[in-house]
């Protein structure tokens, strides 16, 4: 069940999606993070953030709408208390950066280059940019290579840079494209689509924000077409998928899209233990298929029906 985020070794696909388990105090009273592939932490800013007025969150069939608005202590007090814990507790800790320019972004990268016990850092290009008149970074390729390029080469070299990627675009794969080209060495998909609902009995939005991101089953076939996108156009790159993921064929399901890591969320609003039992629901699915390693299931839709894995031995042998 080993899978690598870019170089870094993990020892189970399983993580938590950013924004879904805060940064991993809560679920640690039910099992040790340990356990899992990694934790990846809510976006974390520059500065204090209280988010947006509530009510945040709204169900809708399928599917859950937030609102938050990426609510938070802010950086110095993250490294301060919250990434000490993670670490205490022996997990691989993925932590999410958000800003609202550039410089935000890099001066986030600069803080936790030297933080020990960043595994990885994931930036949520999900965020508008004040510099360019609220437009969100994800929506433009130009935009979102800049600021990958700028915590690249701002991050300690050893650390790997996930860009977060939404599929509110017109060509998901050009700004996929872009992140690499500017120095991702990774790709997280999908984050949420924005999405709104409407109570008829009080006659005004759902959510005080008006719009909001859906998440949970709802957005599963929209996540696996992206993945699968964007796998088949740059297959050499590690790609973690999420969106809507409450099982292990659910996971199964992303892994043959082309995702080497899984990352669930909604599902532990209510079940703190979703990650595990997912985790073991996938293990059994893998043994049940024949599958030695997770990895000779990982893009394995893309081939033609009956190819099967392909192993080591056999790149090996048409090498030669």
């Amino acid at each position: 069940m080993r899978t690598y985020l870019a170089h870094v070794e993990l020892a189970n696909p399983i993580t938590t999606a950013a924004g879904c388990a805060a940064s991993g105090a809560e679920l640690s009273q039910f099992f040790e993070l340990a356990r899992l592939g990694a934790v990846v932490t809510r976006s974390i800013t520059m500065a204090p953030r209280a988010g947006r007025p509530t009510p945040r969150m709204a169900e809708t069939p399928s599917g859950l709408l937030n609102g938050v608005g990426l609510q938070g202590p802010g950086v110095e007090a993250f490294l301060e208390r919250e990434l000490p814990r993670l670490v205490d507790r022996g997990a691989r800790a993925v932590v999410s950066i958000a800003g609202g320019s550039v410089a935000e972004y890099t001066a986030l990268a600069r803080r936790l280059s030297d933080a020990p016990g960043v595994a990885a850092v994931e930036v949520n290009l999900s965020c508008p940019n004040v510099e360019d008149l609220g437009r969100v970074f994800a929506r433009d390729p130009a935009a979102s290579a800049e600021v990958v390029s700028s915590v690249r080469a701002t991050l300690r070299y050893d650390l790997p840079v996930v860009a977060k990627l939404a599929p509110d675009v017109a060509d998901i794969v050009a700004v996929a494209r872009s992140c690499v080209d500017g120095g991702a060495d990774a790709l997280a998909m999908i984050n949420t689509p924005l999405g709104m609902s409407i109570d008829v009995d009080t006659m005004r939005p759902a959510l005080a924000a008006g719009t909001g991101g859906l998440s949970g089953p709802a957005i599963r076939p929209l996540a696996v077409r992206c993945l699968w996108q964007v796998h088949a156009a740059l297959p050499g790159v590690p790609i973690v998928g999420m969106g809507g993921v409450a099982s292990g064929r659910d996971a199964l399901e992303m892994i043959l899209a082309g995702a080497c890591v899984v990352a669930v969320g909604t599902a532990l609003f209510h079940d703190p233990y979703a990650c595990l039992r997912i985790l073991r629901e996938l293990e059994e699915l893998l043994k049940e298929r024949g599958f030695e390693r997770l990895a000779d299931a990982v893009g394995l839709a893309h081939r033609p029906p009956g190819a099967g894995p392909r192993h080591r031995t056999d790149l090996e042998e048409t090498s030669l």
